[in-house]
């Protein structure tokens, strides 16, 4: 799979992060990234979000992965749209 990371946490997770599930299987990747953020964010752990109940840490790795789902989501169906438009 390939990665290309347009905008990333100011601590530098997502691009150590993406280099470490470039060459995962998507399956294995979209279970993994947010994990990774994890091991590699620099924020506070213990700075508990009163609202979310999480740490930032925490909250970093949700964001992540619901970006690296939703940007999957929409290749998929540009890739549709192009074997429907080859199709027509």
């Amino acid at each position: 799979m390939e990665i290309k990371v347009l905008r990333g946490a100011p601590c530098g997770a997502t691009w150590l992060a993406a280099r470490k599930i470039k060459d995962m299987p998507i399956k294995d990747a979209l279970s993994r990234f947010g994990l990774e953020v994890q091991f590699f964010c620099t924020a506070n752990p213990s700075g508990w979000d009163p609202i979310t109940g999480k740490s930032p840490v925490h909250i970093a790795a949700d964001i992540h992965s619901a970006v690296l789902k939703n940007c999957l989501k929409k290749k998929k169906s540009d890739l549709i749209a192009d074997i429907k438009a080859v199709t027509t």
